[in-house]
């Protein structure tokens, strides 16, 4: 079961969250999508946070229904996104009716469920060959720079790791499918440090690891090769859809 305390950890930051995360790529969202129809599907977003994958799904021209449990991505979210307002639930317990979705997403959040009981909720909410596609910006580790930032700030996720992990959805479910889409976004030194005070790890440590983590952060973006003297960087990301 996921760890609650830092799954709901995020709110704090929600300002913040919603500045420095990666956005998901056109490319990605269309692919998991493959199947649905035309534009306008409805959608419901599992885990909306702040609404980052919302947004893009919108763009898309698609009704979208974010869920969302936290009360401080909710506030968020809606001042971020006119015109949508999160749902108070969580993937466990989405107060819509059975068949209500056409494709059920979760962006940077499926690791979060109780799987069991999410999947159980998901294959509810869906109609009849429907999709669920949970969707991660996972760092690109293959660049030697960007692995040390994952290993000073205690980054677990990368791509390998999700695949493997997440697999299989349950007998509800067909065999997973797996996408892959290589994106970058560009980040000053202080953005750089910004996105990681976003992450779970940092806003459940104590004041002490905080202040060792940035510490390590500052040391390496001015002093790796690659990077030493830039006013910016470019962040690789590697998009894994299932």
């Amino acid at each position: 079961m996921a760890d609650h305390t830092q799954a709901l950890s995020f709110g704090a930051a929600a300002a913040e969250y919603d500045r420095f995360r990666p956005r998901y790529p056109e490319a990605a969202l269309r692919w998991a999508l493959d199947g649905v129809g035309a534009p306008p599907a409805r959608i419901v977003d599992l885990g909306a946070g702040t609404g980052i994958l919302t947004r893009g799904l919108l763009a898309l021209g698609h009704e979208v229904v974010p869920v969302e449990p936290d009360p401080g991505m909710r506030a968020r979210l809606a001042a971020a996104t006119p015109g949508t307002t999160a749902l108070a639930g969580s993937a466990e317990a989405v107060p819509l009716p059975d068949g209500a979705a056409d494709a059920v997403l979760a962006g940077q959040a499926y690791h979060w469920f109780d799987r069991d009981r999410a999947h159980a909720e998901v294959a509810r909410l869906l109609r009849p060959g429907g999709v669920f596609a949970p969707v991660w910006n996972t760092r690109d580790e293959r660049v030697a720079w960007v692995a040390e930032l994952g290993r000073i700030a205690h980054l677990g996720d990368n791509s390998g790791n999700v695949v493997e992990r997440y697999a299989d959805f349950g007998p509800a479910f067909t065999a997973v499918e797996v996408g892959e889409f290589q994106h970058a976004t560009t980040l000053t030194p202080d953005e750089v440090v910004g996105l990681i005070r976003t992450r779970s790890y940092w806003l459940t440590a104590s004041p002490e690891d905080q202040r060792r983590v940035e510490r390590g952060l500052r040391e390496l973006l001015a002093s790796h090769p690659d990077l030493a003297g830039r006013e910016t960087v470019d962040l690789p990301y590697r998009t894994v859809v299932l």
